[in-house]
């Protein structure tokens, strides 16, 4: 791969990677901005996903090269020095990799439920508003092999910047899809053999009590408030047992535990 060199910052090749920070607010039209050599490696190995172009620091290329020869060769790959980029960019990328990138597909609630057979879990989102969280989520789904991902309205874009970077690319690894109504979801759920199950520092019934066989769906709200009342009523809730003078846990730490306690995965033998 052939790569060609920026030195004006205002070069209309590289307009996508032009203020990044203003254009994670505004939006970007279906692309998205990942950064750093890993979430690149697994954005170029992931079948719904694809990398448009890709932004390097000079130092940093020589690093690259076993990663940037698994991306397709008319990919344009762009060079530039520190200022350049960073004057690019509008703040400095100590990482040093960028990419545009865009999602080939969106799969739909539907098929993603019905996708996910035999012992599936999968984790639902609401009100996971800080971007911070939802990348850590997303990395720990990847890590413990969750089938799938649901969101609601109200939760952040996983495929925004930092989100991204915070999963170390977990989020190209484990399909999403946005709902729309809750109560209507929750019946899908219902209708397709899941088990519904809700987390709540108040739940009924300790997780290590939890039979995890089966189809689940683990419901994870908003820290603070939690997930709305509608929906602890409706379900069945579980704990994470911690110090009782504690209020409670990072949502995204509970969903690690939960995942940890419910996939069954073990260590290799």
């Amino acid at each position: 791969m052939t790569l060609i060199r920026i030195d004006d910052p205002h070069d209309p090749r590289i307009a996508a990677y032009r203020d990044v920070r203003e254009r994670d607010l505004v939006g970007r039209r279906g692309l998205f901005v990942a950064e750093g050599k890993v979430v690149l490696d697994v954005l170029l190995s992931a079948t719904d996903y694809e990398a448009q172009s890709v932004l390097v620091l000079e130092s940093r290329a020589a690093g690259l090269e076993a990663v940037l020869r698994r991306a397709p060769v008319t990919m344009p790959a762009y060079i530039a020095d520190a200022a350049v980029m960073d004057a690019i960019a509008g703040f400095h990328i100590h990482r040093g990799i960028l990419a545009i990138g865009r999602r080939r597909t969106a799969p739909t609630v539907r098929g993603l439920i019905e996708a996910a057979a035999g012992r599936a879990l999968v984790l639902v989102l609401v009100g996971i508003s800080n971007h911070d969280n939802i990348g850590s989520i997303f990395r720990n789904a990847a890590a413990f092999g969750a089938a799938a991902v649901f969101i609601d309205p109200t939760c952040c874009d996983p495929l925004y910047r930092k989100s991204i970077r915070v999963s170390v690319g977990g989020v190209f690894r484990v399909p999403f899809a946005r709902f729309d109504d809750t109560a209507c979801f929750a019946q899908d759920l219902l209708d397709h053999g899941f088990r519904s199950v809700a987390l709540s520092p108040r739940g009924k019934t300790d997780i290590r009590d939890i039979d995890g066989a089966g189809r689940m769906a683990l419901f994870l709200g908003t820290e603070g408030d939690g997930l709305p009342q509608a929906i602890l009523s409706a379900m069945e809730t579980v704990r994470i047992a911690i110090a009782p003078d504690f209020d409670s846990l990072n949502v995204a730490a509970t969903s690690a535990i939960a995942l940890h306690r419910l996939t069954g995965i073990s260590a290799p033998r």
